[in-house]
């Protein structure tokens, strides 16, 4: 059974008792700063709690693995309106430790993916079209080297103003614990 009615019902709930009013904010961050970070469940309110952001303060912008993938992807497009429509100023990459995209094997989830009746034909298709399943959902070695990988690729983009620092962490997804692999990067 879905669970669409029951959200219906508390979203009803929570509108008419106006319990949104503790969220009100406006489309700027306050801290001026845009996070992009994993998708992971356990970060969902810990991070925010664990910078000390309150709704409004940041934009988080979240994808598998807090990686990107291209230079010229939604999560790439979404840093840049971050910083030069709605004011942010620093970026934070946020990768975990534990996070499943450490060594994901691509080829298991392609198997998933003919497991629950996507067409082999389609899949080969892709490939022939010079998708490479391979690099379309790749994961990493480490979380650090995934963060790695997302700093290098935000500093080095061509449409990224040089004046904005990045910054590269991995949270613990139990304590919020923050180790910082890198303030400041920039490739030189």
């Amino acid at each position: 059974m879905s669970i669409v009615p029951r959200i219906l019902e508390s979203n009803k709930q929570f509108v008419e008792e106006k319990q949104y009013e503790a969220y009100l904010t406006d489309k700027f961050p306050d801290k001026k700063v845009a996070v992009l970070t994993c998708m992971d469940t356990r970060l969902v309110e810990l991070l925010p709690k664990a910078l000390n952001f309150k709704n409004g303060d940041a934009k988080f912008i979240k994808n598998a693995g807090a990686i990107l993938t291209q230079p010229f992807g939604s999560a790439m497009r979404s840093i840049l309106v971050a910083v030069y429509e709605l004011g942010a100023r620093e970026v934070f990459v946020i990768g975990h430790h534990g996070c499943g995209m450490t060594n994901l094997d691509t080829e298991g989830l392609v198997g998933k993916f003919i497991e629950h009746g996507i067409d082999p034909l389609a899949i080969e298709t892709l490939e022939s079209s010079g998708i490479n399943m391979d690099k379309f959902l790749r994961g990493f070695a480490s979380p650090d080297e995934g963060v790695m990988q997302s700093v290098k690729l935000i500093r080095k983009h061509p449409l990224f103003p040089k004046d904005i620092p990045v910054h590269g962490f991995i949270i613990d997804p139990e304590t919020g614990a923050l180790d910082v692999l890198v303030q400041d990067y920039r490739e030189e």
